[in-house]
């Protein structure tokens, strides 16, 4: 993990682990909810995955990045909505909070260091 982390960064990795791990979870939703709820989670979650990866392969990051981390806040919400209605159980809510969680901290740290990047250095 730790070789994949340094060739693509640290977000974009943990946020594909989270990814491979929501499939099979979104799978698990009421029959009702896989295409519309379900749908919508999965979306956003591949939406972030995207802006990371541009970010990954580009020196305009800044936009890329608060798209991304955009996209984590949506997702603690639609996860919340999925436990509030009861198609995620406390234990699966848990796990994604934190992987959510984890991934935003790591894309704020990405932002902060290439926000010190970018600013002019005093002589």
């Amino acid at each position: 993990m730790q070789d994949r982390a340094r060739e693509t960064g640290a977000a974009l990795e943990a946020h594909y682990r989270f990814i491979l791990w929501l499939v099979p979870a979104v799978g698990r939703f009421p029959r009702s909810q896989k295409f519309l709820l379900g749908d919508r989670i999965q979306g956003t979650a591949l939406d972030v995955l995207d802006a990371l990866i541009e970010a990954t392969y580009t020196r305009q990051r800044e936009m890329l990045l608060a798209r991304a981390n955009l996209g984590i806040e949506k997702l603690r919400f639609l996860f919340r909505l999925a436990r509030d209605l009861q198609y995620l159980d406390a234990r699966r809510y848990e796990f994604a909070a934190r992987a959510l969680d984890d991934t935003g901290r790591r894309i704020g740290a990405w932002r902060k260091t290439h926000r010190d990047q970018e600013s002019p250095r005093p002589v």
